[in-house]
Parts: C-alpha cells; sequence; structure tokens
C-alpha cells in the first residue's frame, strides 16, 4: 500500500468509529423503545384478559344458578318472536 493512500485511510477510519457508535447507541435506543412498547401492550393484553375472565365467571354464575332457567327463557323469547311475527303479519293482511 502507497504512503499516500494509508494517509487518507487513517482520517477515513477515524471517522468511521465515531459514526459506528452512533449507530449503535442509536440502535440500543430503538431497541429499548420496542421493549417498552411490547411491556404496554402486555399490560394492556393482561386488563382485558382479566375483563373477560370477569366476564365469564358472572355468566358461569348465572348459568349454574338454579333459579334461572335458561333454556325456557329463550324458548319464550322464541315464542314471543313467533306471536309477533304472526300479529304484523294479520296486521298486514288487514290493512
Amino acid at each position: 500500500m502507497d504512503p499516500a493512500q494509508m494517509a487518507l485511510l487513517i482520517p477515513i477510519l477515524a471517522l468511521c468509529i465515531p459514526l459506528i457508535a452512533i449507530w449503535t447507541k442509536h440502535q440500543q435506543k430503538v431497541a429499548e423503545i420496542n421493549a417498552t412498547a411490547a411491556a404496554e401492550k402486555a399490560a394492556q393484553y393482561a386488563t382485558d384478559n382479566s375483563e373477560l375472565e370477569e366476564r365469564v365467571r358472572v355468566l358461569e354464575r348465572i348459568v349454574t344458578d338454579k333459579g334461572y332457567d335458561v333454556a325456557s327463557q329463550i324458548e319464550a323469547l322464541r315464542d314471543a318472536r313467533k306471536v309477533e311475527a304472526l300479529l304484523d303479519k294479520r296486521e298486514k293482511d288487514l290493512s
């Protein structure tokens, strides 16, 4: 290698080292931001999960309650809808 080329490479290398250090610090900050965002999402999912668990507990309590007959109430609603549909049909036919 020519001494002139060597003299040119030394300042170039001297400038590259701080650029690499800056890039490394930037990558570190990006990784920290991503980790923080992931932690916030995990906390949000945990909150949503606990809300869903509470809803399931309420539904389990309703279904297992002996005084609460879900099937008969669903059938009653179906029957009420059939009656309402028939009444609406008759009213339309009379009009």
